[in-house]
């Protein structure tokens, strides 16, 4: 069931001279995501992504199309409508966007105190959130008394106070140290999978879609280039764009200078096979080499571990006899594509 769906959806804002033309944030897009989902938008500064987050929770207006959330359009609710709205959509920051005068549980609470719920249920609901995200002893805590961490689990349990469907996370790791990276989005597909939410995440870091998101969306200049599943777009990314970020974790074929110093400090042969789940596993490629007589080093590469399915380049410097070594490369290539070959023997 589709939740969230953008339809031919464009905004612009004034431009920044009497004479410019306006400025196209997000321009003719269309999207669709599904309940239960997670789905990244990446993107380099100025894509569009922000403005795609505030067209949903409808804190901006479409100049033409229509943003609707679960079969509802929104684009022209009223005030008290688009109150109700907000209550069913979560919200987490970059920067946190704590109340630094507030403790912790208090913070927490904030969205049921505007929402005007029992106190009773407040205190429950704020322990009950206090507890998933592992902060049961910093109720009393204050903002600054936090890690950066800690500041976004409290965030994070913000954003889960009125028990929202829809989870939007505006760069919410990008503030953050890798190791505490990870915990965080680890609690994101915690949210995800144990309460069902569903969340739609921006971000400029290709490592948060891998971890977290079951589908991507690429954009740049305000239209989306590139859509899928992750698997599928990190394994085959079609989008000069989408290749630059792939390439920011996973290694590519070398090429260039970086092919030339590995033939300077490795002898014999150089080849890159594709490994792609479902397609051939590493041992398949390494048993093809190993039975004719040849020897063989990954010097470049590695495998990449996407949603629980195997991708990756390996380059390997192969020696032995030419002939044998070529009936290697031959068996090999029955299992996997070859990519890249330094043809010298």
């Amino acid at each position: 069931m589709t939740l969230i769906r953008l339809t031919g959806v464009t905004k612009t804002f004034p431009p920044p001279a009497k004479d410019a033309p306006p400025i196209a944030a997000v321009d003719d897009i269309s999207l669709d995501v599904a309940a239960g989902e997670v789905c990244g938008i990446i993107g380099y500064s100025g894509a569009g992504k922000s403005t795609v987050l505030r067209l949903v929770n409808a804190l901006e207006t479409p100049t033409a199309g229509t943003v609707e959330i679960d079969g509802r359009d929104i684009t022209h609710l009223r005030e008290r409508e688009l109150r109700e709205l907000r209550g069913d959509i979560g919200m987490i920051f970059q920067q946190f966007n704590l109340f630094d005068s507030r403790t912790v549980a208090k913070n927490i609470a904030y969205p049921l105190e505007a929402a005007r719920r029992p106190r009773a249920e407040i205190a429950a609901r704020v322990e009950e959130l206090l507890r998933f995200v592992g902060l049961a002893d910093k109720a009393k805590s204050y903002p600054e008394q936090l890690s950066g961490g800690q500041k976004q689990r409290v965030g994070i349990a913000r954003a889960l106070a009125t028990s929202p469907r829809i989870l939007l996370a505006d760069e919410a790791t990008s503030a953050l140290d890798p190791d505490t990276t990870q915990e965080v989005l680890a609690l994101l597909k915690r949210i995800n999978q144990e309460l069902g939410v569903t969340i739609l995440v921006i971000t400029h870091e290709m490592d948060v879609i891998r971890t977290l998101a079951d589908r991507v969306v690429v954009m740049e200049s305000g239209r989306i280039i590139e859509s899928g599943a992750v698997f599928d777009v990190l394994s085959s990314p079609q989008h000069a764009a989408t290749r630059r970020f792939v390439a920011s974790i996973i290694e590519d074929v070398p090429v260039g200078d970086q092919l030339r110093a590995l033939r300077e400090r490795h002898p014999g042969r150089i080849v890159t096979f594709t490994i792609r789940d479902g397609d051939v596993t590493q041992a398949d490629v390494f048993a093809a080499l190993s039975s004719h007589d040849v020897r063989f080093e990954l010097v470049h590469g590695g495998i990449n571990d996407i949603g629980g399915r195997v991708f990756g380049h390996l380059t390997l410097a192969l020696t032995g006899e030419t002939d044998a070594v070529q009936r290697a490369i031959d068996a090999a290539s029955a299992f996997a594509p070859l990519i890249e070959e330094d043809a010298r023997g």
